[in-house]
């Protein structure tokens, strides 16, 4: 090994100051010194003031040049150009400023502050209120996601990856070494990584449990104690979000509501409004009269249309006058057209009763147990239940029948509030239970499916990636509905 003074550095300090007063040298040749030529190593500069506090305050500004504060007049709040913008800052600016964080000591609170701008600047870009949680544009266990990682997360966890290994090295010089990571006084990574370790330890030791409705066994998670490595690492870090994410809130993470992933394509195809929309009514941040009293731009949180509280939740699921006007009946008819236009390739006309029509048979379930299935669906007015099947005034969403084979499948679509998806379903299957029995005892196997519309579809036989167009569909469908509901919560209601 040879040394090389130019390549070196010197720094001389003085009752506690830098000096240039005395110089080194090998030779003829002088050794700079740090306070006039910084040293730059794997990815950090050391200067004479031996402090971050400089390079932190260079970001600070280079946050100022990447993110631009002025918008074109020309460009709307959540219009494409905006939508590249954020998606440059998830793909570009992000790793360049979470570089800082990683190479010189920063704390987080530090970084908590330059999320907070990031924050301000997305929600700009999307058209979003000023107001909404950082948790709506960073959550990981939200039944909405957008496709933003929070900065601050992504320092907690690199912070501890970095402690493990450390800790977990081979060479027992360095894993013994106790070499602390530096992370400021609200947070260090040292407890984040003990409080995960003890969590899963306390897993192992209470044993597989049931989750939600599933049974027992049908989720499987890897066993910490069994875990070596790599595995065992990503078990740690996993646990160490999740620890930071524990006080959300169990509203983020309804058990009945399906999840629901906000894709960039999605972002860069939709009607900006429309994910604005979405968004907003989520983490119910809409200005409606509720939350407009609450904000005090209003001076009563009346209903436009019966004056009681004005909610999201009373606009979209319980006024009464819009109940009498048909608005919620109008929602509804939606889902049903969504999901025949999903199961079927045939033109649909607003009749009475949805003509009988044959349903492909192209996977296995109960459409592959026959070739005579004919569908008719609820729309506009009253739907008569075949009277061969049984006699009844009651009048199912959609009803499926093979006379050949004499099976009779029953679907009820509701689109409750998401609170109360269960009690809706409870209600559904008690008003349709005895119909279901009459039609066993006049010889009609009869199928009720009102609880998921992902089991329906299974157990038709719609799977894989057509099951996925079939729900998006729906999906699409419901939300579309229910923002016209929005749009219109103060308005006459004509609908042709």
């Amino acid at each position: 090994m040879r040394f090389k003074p130019t390549k070196s550095r010197s720094l001389v300090l003085k009752k506690g100051k830098t000096t240039d007063k005395y110089l080194f040298s090998l030779g003829t040749i002088k050794i700079p010194s740090l306070t006039k030529a910084p040293l730059k190593s794997l990815g950090k500069v050391f200067n004479c003031s031996l402090k971050d506090a400089a390079f932190i305050q260079a970001t600070n500004e280079d946050l100022e040049t990447w993110l631009p504060t002025r918008p074109m007049k020309t460009w709307r709040p959540g219009s494409l150009q905006w939508i590249n913008l954020a998606w440059i800052y998830q793909h570009g600016i992000l790793p360049l400023i979470l570089w800082t964080p990683l190479v010189y000591e920063v704390p987080i609170s530090t970084v908590e502050r330059f999320e907070m701008r990031i924050s301000r600047f997305l929600c700009r870009w999307l058209g979003l209120p000023q107001s909404l949680s950082s948790i709506a544009l960073y959550g990981d266990s939200n039944k909405l996601k957008l496709p933003f990682s929070s900065l601050s997360k992504e320092f907690m966890v690199s912070r501890s990856r970095e402690l493990l290994q450390y800790r977990e090295s081979s060479d027992p010089p360095v894993a013994l070494a106790g070499i602390e990571i530096r992370t400021g006084q609200t947070w260090r990574a040292a407890e984040a990584v003990d409080i995960a370790v003890s969590r899963l330890q306390q897993r192992v030791l209470v044993g597989t449990v049931a989750q939600g409705r599933a049974g027992l066994g049908n989720s499987r998670t890897p066993n910490y104690d069994k875990a070596q490595g790599k595995e065992r690492r990503l078990l740690i870090l996993e646990e160490v979000q999740m620890v930071q994410l524990r006080q959300q809130g169990v509203w983020t993470r309804l058990e009945q509501a399906v999840e629901r992933k906000v894709t960039w394509n999605e972002l860069w195809k939709a009607e900006p409004q429309r994910i604005k929309f979405l968004i907003q009514a989520v983490y119910d941040v809409l200005p409606s009269p509720s939350n407009l009293f609450t904000w005090g731009k209003v001076e009563t949180p009346g209903c436009l249309l019966c004056q009681k509280r004005g909610t999201l939740e009373h606009i979209l699921s319980c006024c009464s006058k819009a109940l009498g006007e048909g608005r919620y009946r109008w929602q509804h008819v939606q889902v049903p057209k969504a999901v025949v236009d999903s199961s079927c390739s045939h033109n649909k006309s607003a009749s009475q009763e949805k003509p009988a029509a044959p349903l492909r048979n192209t996977s296995p379930g109960l459409l592959a147990t026959a070739n005579d299935w004919e569908l008719r669906v609820d729309l506009a007015k009253q739907l008569k239940f075949p009277e061969a099947v049984a006699k009844t005034t009651l009048r199912p969403d959609i009803i499926v029948t093979s006379v050949v084979f004499k099976q009779v499948i029953l679907l009820e679509l509701t689109v409750p509030w998401e609170d109360r998806m269960e009690e809706a379903h409870e209600r559904k299957r008690a008003k349709y239970s005895e119909l279901v029995e009459e039609c066993r005892s006049n010889g009609w196997p009869a199928r009720f499916a009102g609880q998921s519309l992902c089991r329906a579809y299974k157990m038709l036989g719609i799977v894989g990636a057509n099951e996925q167009r079939a729900i998006k569909l729906v999906t699409n469908a419901a939300e579309a509905a229910s923002r016209w509901l929005w749009i219109k919560r103060g308005e006459a209601w004509h609908v042709g």
